[in-house]
């Protein structure tokens, strides 16, 4: 039996941000109005202040005798090397740091502001905090160390990184090495062929792997915020590979990355341009239906897919439906939207549609405050600090690989948060039809991370009530990226599953059995199950109708 983390308590990610805050964004003037709140509260309350200076000043002075008051998170590799406990000035120095830190959250938490602004000051300190670490400074052991030992060569290293990172990494550090990989050298190899293209999409037919397969094909729609090959990285991470192994006929949409002249594309043309799609999997495999595939963006399309077909009694096109770390109902506990009111929300949408597109350096940018010293603070000590190359890891590459949303997407995906649409009925309307997903009565199987600080598990457990038909849930013991990718033979699997699917997340998690290995194995016996008769592997690629074109990758995922 697992560990009952936090108590017994719904275990959630210690993030202030997610999706609803990287598709709205981050606007400089809210962080600034936050500040302004804060040094108005201070002015207005000079006691609070100064019972909270006078108690962080006894601890200094504690600190400068060298007692040891407070002890890092033995997960924070800022303060793993042993010269920040065992030397006298770096001990101080964290301590200083430590004490300062937990003052300022103290202060925040017993002033006199209401819940929301105390969840936007500490986010703000957060952020503060995180970047004056004494870790981020020259005087870190780790650069004093590389200093001496590459004979002060790491110094102007990490300035020739820095000035390219400016120049050409928006002025974050660059997390990956970029010339380490290539979509379709050593990234997205699996051998397939597009079968066919439209607007939107190329659909990638694989070579079978097998020589059986089962009639019903399986595709697997990504989400359009980033490119396919997430499915399809190294041979023993590839999704794609997994499948075919396992009998299953595998298309992978990949999406176009759009530019200013498709700013009029919106979730109705995506859904759109899947059901062609589909049409085409069922055209060239001979097959009445398909099971669906569809992670994160890309689980809300296949969602309002099925609701559209419902509704025009098309429903037997799909057999089943699989959603990884997918939303559906957009409601976020906690400060999920700390600085989206409805300004924001509009400046959002109307920024986007006079650029025609919502860039994907903005969302990555949101993206990596989510997670700052893993995301930012980590890759300036490494690059800057150390003078290091960063590292070549094609996780990484595909993370920073990312595209563009077109302004109509992009403002039906903030309606989306505003107005939770999903979790009513016709709520929604796509291709001119209303959604009702509890009469999208497929099987369906859903699969969320616990550590996940993009699409909250809790949020995704909801989302999979809303489904009709059979339902499955798993919660992968991992975050957003690793949930999906996590083959049989990972050491690190391991994955959560209660058959009762209750209305509170907590009481599900609190009787879930906590299970050993991959989560891709218990998926696989579900989707076998769900995909037909076996037949002798047909090793041609696409029909007569549908010829093969250039082969996979394709071309649209080296569109920049």
């Amino acid at each position: 039996m697992r560990d009952k983390s936090n108590n017994g308590g719904l275990p959630t990610p210690a993030s202030f941000l997610n999706a609803q805050s990287a598709v709205v964004g981050l606007r400089g003037r809210d962080l600034l109005s936050t500040v302004r709140l804060l040094a108005g509260h201070s002015l207005r309350n000079p006691l609070h202040n100064a019972r909270h200076l006078l108690a962080f000043g006894g601890q200094l002075g504690r600190v400068l005798l060298g007692d040891t008051l407070h002890k890092p998170n033995p997960q924070d590799a800022r303060f793993a090397d042993p010269t920040w406990h065992l030397n006298p000035f770096y001990k101080r120095s964290l301590q200083a740091y430590l004490a300062w830190q937990k003052q300022l959250n103290a202060w925040i938490e017993e002033s006199d502001l209401p819940s929301d602004d105390r969840a936007r000051a500490r986010f703000l300190a957060a952020l503060v905090g995180d970047a004056l670490s004494p870790s981020n400074s020259l005087l870190n052991p780790l650069a004093l160390k590389e200093l001496f030992n590459s004979g002060g060569s790491s110094v102007f290293n990490g300035l020739r990184h820095l000035f390219e990172d400016m120049l050409h990494n928006d002025g974050l550090p660059s997390q990956v090495s970029k010339h380490a990989f290539e979509v379709g050298r050593n990234l997205a190899t699996t051998v397939g062929a597009v079968v066919f293209r439209n607007e939107l999409l190329e659909l990638i037919q694989y070579k079978p792997m097998s020589e059986k397969q089962y009639l019903r094909p399986l595709l697997i729609v990504p989400p359009q915020i980033n490119k396919y090959y997430i499915f399809d990285l190294s041979n023993d991470k590839s999704f794609v590979q997994y499948a075919l192994k396992n009998d299953l006929q595998t298309f992978m949409i990949s999406w176009r990355n759009p530019d200013p002249r498709h700013r009029e594309w919106g979730l109705s043309s995506y859904v759109q341009a899947v059901e062609e799609a589909v049409d085409v999997c069922r055209a060239i495999t001979g097959s009445k239906d398909v099971n669906l595939l569809g992670a994160c963006a890309g689980g809300l399309t296949i969602a309002a897919l099925q609701g559209h077909l419902q509704a025009r009694r098309q429903l037997r096109k799909i057999a089943s439906a699989t959603y990884l770390v997918s939303l559906l109902d957009s409601q976020i506990d906690g400060p999920a939207m700390l600085f989206a009111d409805e300004q924001a929300l509009e400046s959002a949408k109307r920024r986007s549609y006079q650029n025609g597109v919502l860039h994907g350096r903005d969302m990555a940018r949101v993206f990596a405050w989510m997670r700052p010293n893993d995301l930012i603070w980590n890759y300036w000590i490494n690059n800057y600090l150390l003078g290091k190359q960063p590292p070549a890891f094609d996780i990484l590459y595909w993370n920073n690989d990312s595209t563009r949303l077109p302004a109509a997407l992009h403002g039906d995906l903030i309606d989306f948060f505003k107005h939770n649409p999903l979790t009513r009925a016709g709520a929604l309307e796509v291709c001119g039809t209303p959604v009702d997903l509890s009469k999208v009565t497929l099987d369906s199987f859903s699969v969320a991370g616990i550590n996940d600080h993009i699409t909250p598990w809790d949020s995704v457990y909801r989302s999979t009530l809303l489904l009709g038909g059979n339902r499955r849930f798993i919660l992968s013991n991992s975050g957003h990226i690793q949930s999906i990718l996590n083959p049989p033979g990972n050491p690190k699997a391991n994955y959560y599953e209660n058959a009762k699917l209750t209305s509170d997340p907590r009481a599900w998690f609190h009787d879930a059995q906590h299970q050993q290995g991959s989560w891709w194995a218990q998926w696989l016996e579900w989707i076998q199950a769900r995909s037909g008769e076996q037949r002798e592997t047909l090793m041609a690629l696409g029909s007569s109708k549908y010829p093969p074109m250039e082969a996979a990758p394709g071309n649209y995922v080296h569109i920049r």
